[in-house]
């Protein structure tokens, strides 16, 4: 179970670090440019976009650093209930939008992250 929980975190902290870096430091419109999975961008003003960004590479950043570092390690399911929250937002703006397709990419993430909540929380522990 911890190696499936480190695999999960290795690949959500992963995507979140690129796809957040890659927020705060593209443009808004070539992000919008980059095709249809970009377009929620309109919705936002360029710094909700670089405020997203950043809450992004934060959560990748908590979701590995205080295992590996072993310093305040209740800091790993906050952070992935952090992106269980952003995700679940991101599927607001999708269905708002009426991209429907792309809702099921955002859920997916959600149930990573719930997973990672559940584990870190539950059978693997970091509060003990």
């Amino acid at each position: 179970m911890d190696l499936a929980l480190w695999i999960v975190t290795a690949l959500l902290a992963a995507a979140y670090l690129l796809g957040g870096a890659f927020k705060v430091l593209v443009p808004k419109e070539r992000i919008a440019a980059a095709g249809r999975s970009g377009r929620w961008v309109e919705d936002f003003g360029a710094g909700g976009v670089k405020a997203i960004g950043a809450l992004e590479v934060l959560a990748a950043a908590g979701l590995v650093l205080p295992a590996v570092l072993g310093i305040a390690r209740v800091l790993v399911p906050l952070a992935a209930l952090g992106l269980v929250l952003l995700m679940g937002g991101a599927a607001a703006v999708r269905v708002r939008r009426r991209e429907y397709a792309l809702v099921a990419v955002d859920a997916l993430y959600v149930l990573l992250a719930a997973f990672v909540l559940w584990g870190r929380l539950g059978p693997q522990s970091y509060l003990h």
